[in-house]
């Protein structure tokens, strides 16, 4: 693989040996973890800027960044040398005891790349969850309240802290006895399904109100932070307007509130700006990094402004909060090597201009949807297609469908949205444009045939 090959498919996915795996992975794995069915799950066995390699030789285009996570592209030669490099030195170092220069290294990037002047610090941890628990934690220490105020569609992480901030009654039903009970949740700014009934712009963001009045209502004295997602990603690809985010911001200014923004999923340029809330100009207190971070490895980050990080007691010897990983030596490579990479090669840049290209085929292809994709809506290489029914209600069935249809042709995707009804895009920033054009083509050959 080239990394900016077109698919190959010498046997439908599943292969035999996919499917040989499966049943293996039965055997010895949680039962709820790996989504089986007649049509998943690929083995995928080796991968390349935007193309995936699976155990039956097939090649895919992917469409999916893996979770936004390869942003500078499937096993870039770049950032695996770093990594390797790196284990060769010191694969683990003792990161709240005896750190590594690494770790220096990249938390001074991180200040320097995430919103807003002056001083910050960092928190580093592994996945995007344990980042929303540092966020969390840190506004709980810093504000004095133990209440967050979250919204609909969120997906914060399903750690017990970020499983409590985030939506959705199939991730927080079997477990609700065992959360915390701090959050307060109100409706996100859906434009394409507005809580309200409303429509934008001449709503005049009426929906900040909803904001407004659970901070005056019964819990609203307890709750300390506001936390956001600048973009929706599980939840469906929610683009809310820039008012709206500006409005919280400035809630949170008059009202004494942190406001923490989760970009785990949107962060590291795939909106084509290093961040989303940089489209609304709007500097959180608090921002939650990972995937795209280090196009791979599993590390992730919580940076905050100095003023509230160092509410924070300073160690005793016994840090009140860390892991075991925090700050890993070839994780602190691998994310150091991938933001070069999106410097270097101007991947941000390239998502915005590749973004309005993928726009128009998007707009195009719901003209010609007969009304099954009733919304296209993103920024950069982060987009969502609505697909909806007759009545123009959800249709998950015919989301599901156009991934396995895709999944069959070559093309990885997958879907979004409390009901699953959103087709979700989010490619390697290195994709090429007739990588592309080849999956929208794709999707719109598998709508058709779903009629």
């Amino acid at each position: 693989m080239t990394g900016r090959d077109l698919a190959k498919i010498v046997v439908t996915p599943p292969g035999p040996k996919s499917r040989a795996l499966t049943r293996d992975l039965q055997t010895v794995e949680s039962r709820n973890i790996t989504f089986v069915s007649d049509d998943f799950p690929v083995f995928f066995e080796s991968g390349a800027g935007a193309n995936l390699q699976d155990a039956d030789g097939n090649v895919y285009v992917d469409l999916s960044g893996a979770f936004a996570v390869a942003a500078a592209g499937h096993s870039d030669p770049d950032i695996a040398r770093a990594v390797r490099d790196q284990a060769k030195r010191l694969m683990h170092g003792m990161g709240d005891v005896h750190p590594n220069s690494l770790k220096v290294e990249l938390a001074r990037r991180l200040c320097e790349l995430t919103p807003g002047d002056g001083p910050k610090r960092v928190i580093f941890s592994s996945s995007g969850a344990e980042a929303i628990e540092s966020a969390i934690k840190t506004a709980a220490v810093a504000s004095g309240k133990p209440g967050i105020l979250c919204f609909t569609g969120a997906y914060h992480g399903l750690t017990y802290g970020a499983l409590e901030v985030t939506d959705r009654s199939i991730f927080r039903a079997p477990f609700v006895r065992q959360l915390g009970g701090f959050s307060t949740r109100v409706p996100y700014a859906y434009c394409h399904r507005c809580p309200i009934g409303l429509h934008y712009p001449g709503c005049s963001i009426e929906c900040l109100r909803l904001v407004e009045h659970a901070l005056d209502g019964p819990d609203g004295a307890d709750i300390g932070a506001i936390i956001v997602e600048p973009i929706q990603a599980r939840g469906g690809d929610v683009v809310p307007p820039d008012e709206w985010l500006r409005g919280l911001r400035g809630l949170c200014d008059r009202r004494g509130l942190l406001l923490i923004a989760d970009e785990i999923y949107a962060g590291f340029g795939r909106t084509g700006k290093w961040f989303a809330c940089d489209h609304a100009a709007v500097v959180p207190d608090l921002i939650c990094v990972g995937k795209g971070m280090s196009s791979g490895f599993p590390i992730s980050a919580c940076v905050g402004r100095a003023d509230v990080m160092d509410r924070w007691p300073p160690s005793s010897g016994e840090a009140i909060h860390t892991s075991t990983f925090l700050g890993n030596p070839m994780g602190c490579a691998a994310a150091l090597a991938s933001i070069g990479q999106l410097h270097d090669k101007r991947l941000v840049e390239r998502a915005a201009t590749l973004g309005a290209g993928l726009a128009e085929r998007l707009e195009a292809l719901r003209a010609r949807s007969g009304g099954r994709i009733a919304d296209v809506r993103g920024r950069g290489l982060m987009w969502g297609l609505e697909c909806v029914d007759g009545k123009g209600e959800p249709d998950g069935a015919l989301a599901g469908a156009i991934v396995v249809g895709v999944l069959r042709r070559g093309v990885v995707m997958l879907s979004s949205g409390p009901a699953g009804n959103v087709l979700q895009l989010a490619p390697p920033l290195v994709i090429s444009d007739e990588q592309l054009r080849f999956g929208v083509d794709e999707i719109e050959s598998a709508l058709v045939q779903t009629r």
